[in-house]
């Protein structure tokens, strides 16, 4: 996600999603390939109105995008692990266009606590999770720590049906 959205831009006006909204959104996180038709029929309205609110979501920037659920293993990238980093004061912009560019790295976020930043990646093996870790991310001036959080298993959820 573009982090302009979050830092810089002005702030639009928040609309509480209506309960069709919400059942839409739901539908499409599910199956992001669901026909307008498909959508239509489960949440009851016209193919038109299910038309509608999706672009509108989309416009309104409520839905960024559409994407596909990876199972990361059967693609490859046998190790994860979540990163935590402490970083310079006022460098977060800095870090993350570094961090953005790293090879397997999926979620970035940046964190109030113990650490200022966490980051989920995926690599092909331990040895390149090390690499990662000890050449690429610590290796950014900026990065004053880290912390390596291995993942065992993970599973991305869904919304509730």
């Amino acid at each position: 996600m573009p982090d302009d959205q979050l830092t810089s831009a002005p702030p639009q006006q928040v609309r509480p999603l209506d309960p069709i909204d919400a059942a839409i959104l739901r539908l499409l996180r599910t199956d992001g390939r669901a026909s307008v038709r498909s959508v239509a029929d489960q949440v009851h309205i016209s193919r038109a109105n299910a038309y509608a609110r999706i672009n509108r979501l989309i416009e309104e920037g409520v839905i960024r995008g559409f994407s596909a659920r990876v199972d990361h293993e059967r693609a490859g990238q046998g190790a994860s692990a979540y990163i935590t980093l402490k970083i310079v004061q006022d460098s977060w912009r800095t870090v993350r266009a570094k961090l953005e560019e790293l090879p397997g790295a999926t979620h970035i976020a940046l964190v109030s606590g113990d650490f200022d930043v966490l980051l989920l990646v995926h690599t092909a093996d331990n040895r390149a999770l090390r690499e990662l870790v000890l050449t690429r991310i610590q290796g950014i001036p900026e990065v004053l720590s880290t912390r390596t959080l291995l993942v065992f298993e993970e599973r991305d959820l869904l919304p509730d049906r």
